[in-house]
């Protein structure tokens, strides 16, 4: 447990660096060691933090483009590192689905996603990942690659997903008359693409590889002609291997040349060909079932250790980190590296001034393996007190933690910042250093607090004027209305997160129901284990006097399920073409609160398909099977009546 939490911390950290910041310390490898590693640890204890990495996709848009939500939700994929795994994939997925599956081999380009969104045959707006539902809208830069078209033949609505890259002779032949040249590849795309100046994004000669139609209207039945598809309408590939084999499929992984490529490569991605087969088989919150990417392995290295210093953590974990001479690891100079706890430190013999192994660890920050030379050093200390206000540490387990939950500013920021986030109460504007400075200012050390803030609290801070001041309170106020899931989720109760808070929204009804419930009856939820649920009765013991403030406040938000007596009630419905006055989540929404099913394709369970602007193929097989079909206008007046 102790160990998750660790990895919890610097896999956020260095995805916030990653993703918000557009400021990566590490290299992707080094992210997916330690991602897999808290994957299997997860596995093993049946346990997911509340701020795991894994609940999420990826991380929210940078600020300085305009977001764009992307037709359907583009997913991570889950990883394997060994073929052994691998093949216990393989094994899982037949049973699934009860019989023979065909599958899909492709390269994992180690790059930047992109999501191309084409209308009437034109490029109509080019977005990243961002967070899996909304990226940052990058058209202009896009629209300066060579290799992307900005006209295709197909005339329907089309997204296609693809993997910018920059190419290792672009980068070779960029650096050789740059007065700073790039580190690696993946950086000078993903530098390239953000960057504001679309000039800037020209001179880096970047190519874009596609390999996904995240929507369409024309049916697509395999993987295999989805690339076919895509080559049609002049979009660049890469091979694609066809075989039910999963030895083949392990044969051709063994036999990859990543140095005879022009382009970088971090792994392999295996893909189930048939569509029908991936419906059955599905998704998990954050993956699809049916794809898995293998990843090469990670590399090893040596380096000087020259301090540990001790860090504070949302829930008052003291964690040692080592601090190292720098040295380059996979493309990233590095400088930090993971050490679980002081016991770690003894039984790896590390000393002060000792050469260390390093191992990038899934890509993110490295992990210190042992000692390669002693060379005499300095014993590290435990400490005593918490190293940022000086309380007492209390001893749990293998691991040390402050006891001054309402004073210690490591603590306070991290939950208020987590309490803030999109998936929570969802209040923007509310930095860390700006929690920090109230902290000073006024105190504020609770959630609680946060919602007494008045305008004269700001006055003094740097770059909080009267609009910025007003726009934050209004959004502080406006979080009062967030639903039950949450705010659960806002809690930081420990290993409850996104998917388990809104189970338990589902289950209780109200945060009050949740309260009273005791270990016996959480444990009724499938997903729950003994450990989770003294989690959550624990919280709520201890923090009983933090929901009754809260809820005085005004935050008492009870669970608002589907109506199952409204006008979609039983019904499966299938959104079709281009809606003028929703967009296709909105009316989504619309649906299954309406107590409605929507389907991603037409079945023959499928009872009704709306129908907007430029509706392809789903139409014609919805007129074909005597499917009732609404146009926008029927949807609005039945919505309506």
């Amino acid at each position: 447990m102790e160990r998750m939490k660790e990895l919890v911390a610097l896999l956020n950290k260095y995805a916030y660096e990653y993703y918000v910041l557009d400021n990566p310390t590490v290299s992707d490898k080094e992210y997916d060691v330690l991602y897999d590693e808290l994957a299997l640890l997860e596995k093993q204890t049946g346990v997911v933090l509340p701020d795991s990495p894994t609940l999420k996709v990826g991380g929210d848009p940078i600020k300085k483009f305009v977001e764009h939500k992307h037709i359907n939700r583009l997913y991570s994929l889950d990883k394997c590192k060994t073929f052994d795994e691998l093949i216990e994939w393989d094994d899982k997925l037949k049973k699934l689905f009860g019989g023979k599956i065909e599958y899909t081999l492709e390269y994992k380009l180690d790059g930047l996603t992109l999501c191309l969104t084409y209308e009437n045959g034109n490029l109509a707006v080019a977005s990243t990942r961002g967070n899996g539902t909304v990226g940052e809208d990058v058209t202009e830069q896009v629209k300066t690659i060579k290799s992307v078209p900005l006209s295709i033949p197909y005339k329907g609505l089309v997204e296609v997903q693809g993997e910018g890259i920059m190419r290792v002779s672009a980068l070779n032949a960029y650096n050789k008359g740059a007065k700073e040249p790039l580190k690696n590849a993946r950086n000078g795309v993903a530098g390239a693409i953000r960057n504001l100046d679309p000039k800037v994004t020209a001179s880096r000669n970047l190519d874009v590889i596609f390999y996904n139609v995240n929507f369409t209207d024309e049916e697509i039945l395999t993987q295999q002609k989805m690339i076919e598809f895509l080559q049609e309408n002049r979009f660049k590939t890469e091979k694609l291997l066809v075989t039910s084999d999963i030895n083949s499929i392990i044969e051709e992984i063994k036999g990859v040349n990543r140095d005879k490529l022009d382009f970088v490569i971090d792994g392999m991605v295996i893909k189930v060909n048939d569509i029908a087969v991936r419906e059955v088989l599905g998704y998990t919150d954050k993956f699809p079932r049916w794809a898995i990417a293998y990843k090469f392995e990670a590399e090893e290295t040596t380096t000087k250790l020259t301090d540990v210093i001790w860090q504070v953590g949302r829930t008052g974990k003291i964690t040692p980190i080592a601090c190292l001479e720098p040295v380059e690891l996979c493309g990233a100079i590095v400088k930090r590296a993971t050490l679980n706890n002081f016991g770690d430190i003894q039984r790896k013999g590390v000393k002060i001034g000792s050469r260390v192994f390093i191992r990038r660890s899934n890509d993110v920050i490295p992990e210190v393996l042992g000692v390669a030379e002693a060379l005499g050093g300095k014993a590290v200390e435990q400490p005593t007190v918490c190293p940022a206000c000086g309380s007492r540490l209390s001893e749990n387990g293998a691991n040390l933690f402050c006891t001054n939950e309402y004073g210690c500013k490591p603590q306070i920021r991290q939950k208020l910042v987590h309490f803030c986030e999109k998936d929570c109460m969802d209040i923007e504007g509310l930095s860390e250093k700006t929690i920090d400075l109230l902290y000073d200012k006024i105190g504020l050390n609770s959630f609680e607090g946060l919602y007494a803030l008045k305008s004269s609290d700001f006055v003094g801070i740097e770059g909080f004027k009267d609009k910025k001041i007003s726009n934050l309170i209004t959004a502080i106020d406006k979080s009062k209305n967030a639903d039950l899931a949450h705010f659960i989720n806002a809690l930081g109760i420990p290993n409850v997160g996104k998917k388990l808070a809104s189970d338990l929204a589902k289950r209780y009804g109200s945060i009050v129901e949740l309260m009273h419930a005791t270990e016996d009856d959480l444990m009724q939820n499938p997903d729950m284990g003994p450990v989770t649920a003294e989690c959550i009765t624990d919280y709520f013991a201890k923090h009983y006097r933090t929901i009754e403030s809260l809820i005085n406040i005004g935050i008492n938000p009870h669970y608002q399920g589907a109506n199952e007596g409204g006008i979609f009630s039983g019904q499966k419905v299938v959104l079709t073409g281009t809606l003028a006055n929703y967009k296709r989540s909105e009316a989504a929404s619309i649906i299954e609160k309406s107590g409605g099913e929507v389907q991603s394709s037409v079945t023959a369970a499928t009872t009704i398909v709306i129908a907007g602007e430029n509706a392809g193929s789903k139409l014609d097989k919805a007129r074909k099977n005597g499917i009732k079909i609404m146009d926008e206008n029927e949807f609005i007046a039945l919505i309506n009546a």
